[in-house]
């Protein structure tokens, strides 16, 4: 039976809950806080739930790589639940957020659950070790942006 991946990342942020969760769901302001975005352009919302395109900046080989994704979010149970409507080289990508307030900050979770295609360019165990390496990344500097708002936001 092939396996599938998987991937679980977290990062403390030194940020009360609502800052992370508005700054993390401000979609058309992703292109900012992530590195690897070159663009989202929303497709449709309707209540909680949005679809939306993702454009990545070129790669080494100068690839562009967009797909279309649909996001839910429940604030009220401080999660986000994402999944790619297109999934190009994935046979499926699921991803979910999960955001716990700690007396330090506030805990930022992203899980991911997929399976790369036969044809894929790259198997399961290679996307795994790319996303935990981006998903460190991109953790990083998501946590300095919203950290760099709250101090600013505090100053004030």
């Amino acid at each position: 039976m092939k396996m599938a991946g998987h991937t679980d990342n977290e990062v403390m942020i030194k940020a009360p809950f609502d800052l992370v969760w508005d700054m993390t769901n401000d979609l058309e302001n992703w292109p900012q806080l992530f590195s690897e975005y070159a663009s989202v352009e929303v497709l449709q919302r309707t209540g909680d739930t949005t679809t939306f395109r993702l454009t990545m900046h070129p790669d080494e080989d100068g690839k562009v790589w967009s797909w279309v994704s649909e996001r839910e979010t429940a604030r009220d149970v401080r999660t986000v639940w994402a999944r790619r409507v297109e999934p190009g080289p994935f046979a499926y990508m699921n991803i979910r957020w999960e955001y716990e307030e700690e007396s330090e900050g506030t805990r930022m979770r992203w899980t991911q659950d997929f399976e790369m295609r036969p044809e894929a360019p790259v198997d399961d165990p290679t996307m795994t070790d790319h996303i935990n390496r981006n998903s460190r990344i991109q953790m990083d500097l998501i946590r300095d942006k919203i950290e760099q708002r709250a101090r600013e936001t505090v100053g004030a």
